[in-house]
């Protein structure tokens, strides 16, 4: 028996559910008169069901049967004591315009938080659902006054929002913020809808007053991390490295916030300012890891940064790190940055080799070998040793099957292939990589394996291609003078031939890294005029875009070139990016 009681119970549940769902869609597909019905059948089944009460009334008024709403309530408020129908109510009256019996009901569900303050989840819920914002706030306002421990910090700062009371909704967040410390990041999530990059944007200047106001008023962290994180959509890193100085001094453990500043500005190029924090974490932090963290970027900047007059200054600083920490398996990612630095830079390709095969016998895990022999096999790549470049690379793949690195090897196994010419075999490793896990390599195999098809048919020779091939390893091997001229020979001798837009957007990154940002736009703007049509016509709109906003400070051409990838590229990987920035340019808010 009892088995069949809950049969049935669950038979009847699953009906309520399934009839509730066909109420919502005739509701939602506008069929008002079917989902009226519907409603009734349901509130005939739960008639204290506030939901179905609710959608009965909401549907006479689509309807049009103000009267038929107004009877219906006045029913159910004689049975049922929900103060929340008062606003129902005064809300069909205004549908009628009869705005003084509304606001005559308005004012006594208002009336009703001051007999019980707990009733205003209801009513304040009500007004907003019907847009009687001033009235929501009025009732979260009330209550709080009546109780204090209730906080409405939060659905006040959303109505102010919806008010466009700019001031009003950030004081509410942050007032919200001190009150539960962990919502910091929802919290952020809801301001971000209402500030740009640009820091002489009214609600940014706002924002910032109303920090600072309470930084003098009742100094507390959050108001700091607040300030450190608006600076970092400024992009203002300086600023928010001082109010993550601040955060440090004041607070025991707080060195994530710097190490996260850092690695924000490093990618996104501000060099100098993030070898300024990386500094100050060697300097204050109390851990190892973090100081070898701080190691291994800071050295990557300077030599970034640096002219072949530091080289032996960088080398000095390199040996000095190992004598402090020593060569052990925690100082691994800077013995590969050192033995890169010897190779690439230094033109000593033979200590660099010695640096990792001493490196290889440490006790290290399977991925740390890993990552020292991928080192291995790329200085092998610059000194043209491509088969035994190769065997590293096989190793890695035999070794830790599937894994991202395992993909990367694959891939400079074809680079490896494609820079001696054996093109075919290229072609078949990058197949493979077209479906990687990596989005990032499956995209760097995408474009190469459409550089070879589509141009190694057009010369039986494939005299080009490899000229192309050629250029690319050298600027690989860190040789970019000799890369930029290999492209002159291509762009001079084989002028007829598809790679020419390859090679011209080739050089164009070239004399970018070369800083000869003039050569470089001659090269985007002979790809765009003359290859509209081609796959890199989105690529040279972009880098043209940041060239001018960046290094000519031109706001107006590079919001004519984000317009074209925007209207005539949607399909572009720059897309989503060059819209935040055009957006940005105009001073629109980014949501």
């Amino acid at each position: 028996m009892r088995v069949l009681y809950i049969i049935c119970f669950l038979f009847t549940l699953g009906g309520v559910a399934q009839n509730d769902a066909i109420a919502k869609d005739y509701y939602n597909n506008g069929d008002f008169e079917k989902a009226l019905h519907e409603y009734k059948k349901l509130y005939a089944q739960s008639p204290s069901n506030i939901n179905y009460i609710n959608k009965i009334v909401s549907t006479h008024q689509q309807l049009e049967q103000y009267d038929e709403a107004e009877t219906f309530l006045l029913s159910i408020m004689e049975r049922l004591n929900y103060p929340a129908f008062f606003v129902e109510l005064g809300y069909n009256f205004q549908l009628k315009n009869d705005l003084d019996k509304a606001n005559s009901y308005y004012n006594k569900a208002l009336l009703s938080i001051e007999e019980n303050p707990n009733h205003v989840f209801g009513i304040a819920r009500t007004f907003q659902i019907h847009t009687l914002l001033d009235q929501a706030i009025q009732s979260y306002t009330k209550a709080k006054v009546l109780k204090p421990e209730f906080n409405f910090d939060l659905q006040l700062a959303q109505l102010y929002g919806e008010q466009g009371n700019i001031e009003q909704m950030f004081v509410s967040y942050v007032d919200y913020t001190l009150s539960n410390p962990v919502a910091l990041n929802t919290i952020k999530r809801a301001i971000n809808n209402f500030i740009t990059e640009d820091s002489t944007n009214e609600n940014n200047i706002l924002f910032r007053k109303i920090l600072l106001k309470k930084i003098q008023e009742e100094p507390n962290v959050l108001w700091n991390r607040l300030l450190s994180w608006l600076f970092i959509q400024q992009k203002d890193f300086k600023k928010a490295f001082i109010q993550e100085k601040a955060i440090f001094n004041r607070e025991e453990g707080g060195i994530s916030g710097l190490e996260e500043l850092a690695l924000i500005a490093l990618n996104d190029g501000q060099d100098i300012i993030a070898l300024d924090i990386f500094t100050f974490l060697i300097d204050t932090a109390q851990d190892i890891d973090t100081q070898l963290s701080a190691y291994y970027n800071t050295m990557l900047i300077k030599t970034k940064l640096a002219s072949k007059t530091d080289y032996e200054d960088i080398n000095e600083q390199y040996l000095k790190i190992f004598e402090l920490y020593g060569k052990l398996p925690q100082t691994l990612g800077i013995q590969i940055s050192y033995a890169h630095f010897l190779a690439f830079y230094m033109d000593d390709p033979k200590q660099a080799t010695e640096v990792l095969e001493a490196a290889l016998e440490l006790p290290l895990t399977p991925l740390g070998k890993a990552e020292v022999k991928l080192e291995l096999g790329d200085i092998l790549l610059l000194q043209e040793k491509f088969n035994k470049a190769l065997i590293y690379f096989s190793q890695i793949q035999r070794n830790l099957k599937n894994s991202t690195i395992s993909q990367e090897a694959r891939f400079k196994v074809a680079k490896a292939s494609y820079y001696k010419g054996d093109f075919k075999w290229a072609e078949a490793q990058l197949k493979i990589l077209k479906s990687s896990t990596s989005q990032l390599i499956a995209n760097d195999a995408l474009d190469l394996k459409l550089l070879i098809s589509d141009n190694k048919y057009e010369d039986s020779t494939q005299t080009a291609l490899k000229l192309y091939a050629r250029a690319d390893l050298l600027a690989f091997q860190n040789k970019k003078e000799a890369a930029i001229a290999i492209l002159d020979k291509i762009l001079k001798a084989h002028k007829t031939e598809p790679i020419i837009a390859q090679a011209l957007y080739k050089q164009g990154q070239l004399f970018e890294e070369q800083e000869q940002y003039d050569k470089a736009v001659t090269n985007y703007e002979l790809v765009i005029g003359n290859y509209r049509d081609g796959i890199l016509m989105d690529d040279a709109l972009f880098r043209l875009a940041k060239i001018y906003l960046k290094q000519f400070n031109e706001v107006e051409k590079a919001k004519s070139l984000l317009e074209q990838i925007i209207f005539h590229h949607a399909d572009s990987i720059y897309f989503v990016e060059a819209r935040k920035l055009y957006r940005t340019l105009r001073g629109d808010a980014i949501n």
